[in-house]
């Protein structure tokens, strides 16, 4: 935004005719008063055969509307699959943290507590656990907003 060039106004205009072409193409929200915010989280450990990293998943609902989706490989070596998945709750954690935060500033706020679901037991207990786990780096990240209330 500070610097544009002609390569960045080649893409607003490229941006611009899809949205134009596309103008009949929606999605379909349903009322719900109030939708609440969730998010399902996942991880595979040591996925990746050639290097061993692990790959994170998450994907965020508006009441039952999917609005956010992100899979990606984690930039460090899991040595758990719970520490592969806490990873996973993390990103997860700090993405709704954004999300909540945009729609403050559209004026939605969300009246419930956002729940980040995870299918691993270690990772869930140590996102409540008091206890600081050396290793988990992102550990009072995700443990600060449970105990708080925020998720």
């Amino acid at each position: 935004m500070h610097k544009p060039t002609d390569e960045h106004w080649r893409l607003v205009k490229r941006l611009l005719r899809y949205l134009s072409g596309t103008s009949i193409v929606g999605l379909l929200l349903h009322h719900q008063s109030p939708a609440p915010l969730h998010a399902f989280s996942d991880a595979v450990w040591g996925g990746n055969k050639d290097d061993f990293s692990s790959t994170s998943a998450y994907i965020l609902y508006l009441g039952q509307h999917p609005v956010l989706l992100s899979s990606k490989k984690q930039q460090t070596i899991a040595r758990s699959s719970t520490e592969a998945e806490y990873r996973s709750v993390a990103d997860t954690a700090s993405e709704i943290s954004w999300v909540c935060s945009l729609l403050n500033e559209l004026q939605y706020s969300v009246k419930q507590v956002p729940v980040i679901y995870c299918d691993n037991i270690g990772a869930t207990q140590l996102s409540s656990n008091p206890v600081f786990h050396s290793r988990m780096k992102h550990g009072h990240f995700i443990r600060e907003r449970v105990q708080s209330g925020v998720l």
